[in-house]
């Protein structure tokens, strides 16, 4: 086990409401820390639409999903949270009153006495290629996220994609691997110009390849592989020696290990009381689109307001022996000197 993390409130999920409530928190004197199972802070606003406009943020007319991550980000600096991206909260164990031991699949573990749970629609899931046989190779050979660059040092590695993070992967593992193929199934690319036009440099200058087609098999024994066949464009077959893939298919969401966490369930939803959205285990909370109650409407605002009152009722499981007075931060100078302003 590693060392634990000590921590008065994980939030799982850095999306908008997540990122929201470690204001309030940090406002009330509540250190967070965040993990979630992306690559990046942001959510679905970051990662399924980063530059599509969204119009119902009270007093911002339009803001981009990105650029509204950019601005909670700028919003929780005073409070320097603590970052886990690409990680899963596995578990989840009850060990004290209040406490949590929370553990990933990155075996981090952390101890808090609070849990928000902010996931959304639940876990983003890498979407699985739909080449035979594919689950042998899977957390040997083929994975679906990079967790430590140093595991691709001089692999032949098979990238599948066309999008940012396939060009991403492309670009930081060239100099580490031995070679890399990054295998589209055509000659346009989802992601930023400038990536594009760095990884075509690369197969002009002969340091990489590019091919384009679709993985039909896959070869190798023991879960190792050593080669996959590449039906082209032109219906050539041909083989590509690797013996790491890296498929970027696109993400699924799914609930993922919340249901085996002991909270009650509803629909693939996590049912909450309104006063603070609790769950049904005190200490537990669960804000934004997984949450379920009466009248509950799935917007970004209504999530910002559950941060809010989630908030006050946290405070008592941190500080069970402190008294709470309620401030605002347009008067309340002691507030303002934690946000720097003063």
């Amino acid at each position: 086990m590693s060392d634990v993390i000590k921590t008065d409130v994980l939030i799982i999920g850095a999306g908008p409401c997540g990122l929201f409530a470690a204001f309030e928190l940090g406002l009330l004197d509540m250190k967070a820390h965040f993990v979630d199972i992306l690559d990046k802070v942001g959510g679905q606003c970051a990662e399924l639409y980063p530059e599509k406009p969204i119009y119902d943020i009270p007093g911002i007319p339009q803001v981009s999903g990105q650029g509204l991550t950019d601005a909670l980000l700028e919003q929780i600096k005073p409070f320097h949270p603590t970052f886990h991206l690409g990680e899963m909260v596995e578990t989840v164990e009850k060990i004290g009153d209040p406490l949590f031991r929370c553990t990933t699949d990155a075996g981090k573990v952390f101890e808090c006495k609070v849990v928000v749970i902010a996931a959304g629609g639940g876990s983003f899931q890498p979407k699985r290629p739909p080449v035979p046989g594919i689950e042998v190779y899977e957390g040997t050979s083929v994975h679906y996220a990079v967790r430590k660059m140093e595991t691709f040092r001089d692999k032949n590695v098979l990238i599948v994609g066309g999008g940012d993070s396939a060009l991403d992967w492309t670009l930081n593992l060239h100099p580490v691997a031995k070679r890399i193929t990054l295998l589209h199934r055509r000659d346009e690319f989802r992601a930023a110009p400038h990536s594009v036009e760095q990884m075509r440099a690369l197969v002009a200058g002969g340091k990489m390849d590019l091919r384009l087609g679709q993985v039909t098999a896959l070869s190798g024994a023991d879960g190792k592989l050593s080669g996959a066949t590449v039906k082209g464009n032109d219906n050539s077959i041909t083989e590509v020696v690797c013996d790491t893939m890296l498929p970027f298919f696109g993400l699924t969401m799914k609930l993922g290990p919340v249901a085996n966490w002991g909270i009650a369930l509803e629909n693939n939803l996590v049912p909450v009381e309104t006063s603070a959205f609790e769950t049904n285990v005190p200490g537990i909370f669960a804000i934004g689109d997984i949450n379920t109650y009466p009248g509950k409407i799935k917007l970004i605002l209504c999530g910002f307001h559950e941060g809010a009152l989630m908030s006050q009722k946290a405070h008592r499981y941190v500080y069970p022996d402190k008294r709470l007075v309620f401030q605002y931060t347009t008067s309340s100078s002691s507030l303002q000197k934690k946000l720097g302003v003063n």
